[in-house]
């Protein structure tokens, strides 16, 4: 019985595969993070027009951003490195604007949900391209996000499309 080797491809340039990885999935991790704890501020928050749809989807949207964010920081660590999510760390590294405070308008939450989505987003797009280079599995964990993330998105803003 022959062993065959199995070559894993090295990342290019001076990045190694794991730092790489971690490079560009830790503001992918921070962002979610984000996006899970506004959402849930949103959630508590929402008030007037379409109210039962806005507060019942965005569980939905925090269900998906928690699980997202447990997905990506277990790719860093199954690489062997660790993960800084703390609230404080979250708070000073993430894209997500600040929503408003108190209570608000659905049609003001909507817009604010977008935003964040739309800043964390740019995040997990900016991690699909740049591990392109470095590590395929991880952009495929990222890719399988974008397209979560889009469809939350969509469902979200369709509460007021025009």
């Amino acid at each position: 019985m022959s062993t065959k080797q199995i070559t894993v491809p090295a990342a290019q340039g001076d990045l190694h595969r794991p730092s790489g990885v971690a490079q560009y999935l830790t503001p992918v991790v921070h962002d979610l993070v984000a996006l899970a704890v506004n959402g849930k501020q949103a959630h508590w928050h929402v008030r007037g027009e379409n109210f039962i749809g806005v507060h019942e989807y965005l569980d939905t949207v925090v269900t998906n951003a928690q699980n997202a964010a447990d997905t990506v920081a277990e790719r860093i660590v199954a690489l062997g490195l660790p993960v800084d999510a703390r609230i404080g760390t979250v708070a000073a590294r993430t894209t997500t604007p600040e929503l408003s405070d108190g209570f608000q308008q659905s049609k003001v939450t909507v817009r604010e949900v977008v935003a964040q989505l739309d800043a964390t987003l740019a995040t997990v797009y900016a991690a699909v391209k740049g591990l392109d280079d470095v590590d395929l599995v991880s952009q495929d964990v990222v890719i399988a996000i974008a397209q979560e993330l889009d469809k939350d998105r969509w469902f979200l803003s369709s509460h007021f499309a025009e």
